[in-house]
């Protein structure tokens, strides 16, 4: 059997093992704290990280802190992060998200999610305003390092092209199945994630995928069916 026939699950184990030779493993260490890493990862919504990081700062800047961003001007904040996509739809989503947090809590602190069940934090996390899988996942994995599987654009086009879910699958339904493939320990999935993410970035894009140096093209759909035959260059 040639690699790219592999059963999903086979070809997902595999995909792992090659993206960890081709990418250093990193190790799972937060990168920044929790607050910081939800709001941040709202902004990041088709926003490229650099421009995520300025809107981030530039918003603390001119507000301080969790309540002035809260309070602030719905056209002032929304020029703060004026670097991200869509901010007039970013503003009310940040500052619903900050006020329920502070109405439930008391304070602006996500640490109690730490003693949740994955079920139950990711359930409190999607009910918040603009909060969907993947940012919820993203959070629950990078900081409080559960057993979740963040799919982004790019861990969900390669997955598709390289045939690890079916083409007809959605985003949301690619967290579920691609996590019940994988080791189930989070350093695991943290790397799975972080590799698929650069490997989209560097080598499998959106545009132009570069096949020919792409390890993963012995085990891709897209490749062995698509680009082998010329299909992606036929008038």
């Amino acid at each position: 059997m040639d690699a790219h026939e592999l059963l999903p699950q086979e070809k997902t184990l595999l995909t792992h093992e090659l993206l960890n030779k081709a990418y250093k493993r990193l190790k799972l260490e937060k990168r920044r704290d929790h607050m910081h890493e939800l709001i941040s990862t709202m902004l990041s919504h088709r926003t490229n990280h650099k421009d995520e990081e300025k809107a981030f700062y530039t918003m603390l800047e001119r507000f301080v802190d969790w309540e002035g961003v809260m309070n602030a001007d719905f056209d002032e904040l929304a020029d703060a992060i004026q670097t991200t996509r869509y901010p007039g739809q970013k503003v009310p989503q940040i500052q619903q998200t900050l006020r329920l947090i502070k109405e439930e809590r008391g304070e602006f602190n996500i640490d109690f999610l730490e003693d949740l069940p994955v079920e139950e934090a990711m359930d409190w996390l999607t009910k918040l305003p603009g909060v969907g899988p993947k940012t919820a996942t993203l959070l629950l994995l990078f900081n409080f390092y559960k057993p979740v599987m963040p799919v982004d654009t790019h861990v969900f086009r390669i997955s598709q092209r390289v045939g690890l879910i079916g083409a007809k699958v959605t985003a949301n339904k690619a967290h579920d199945l691609l996590l019940h493939m994988l080791p189930e320990e989070p350093v695991e999935l943290f790397n799975f994630h972080v590799h698929m993410l650069r490997h989209g970035q560097r080598v499998c894009t959106f545009f132009s995928p570069k096949c020919e140096e792409c390890v993963l093209h012995n085990t891709c759909n897209y490749y062995q069916d698509v680009r082998v035959k010329g299909i992606d260059k036929a008038a």
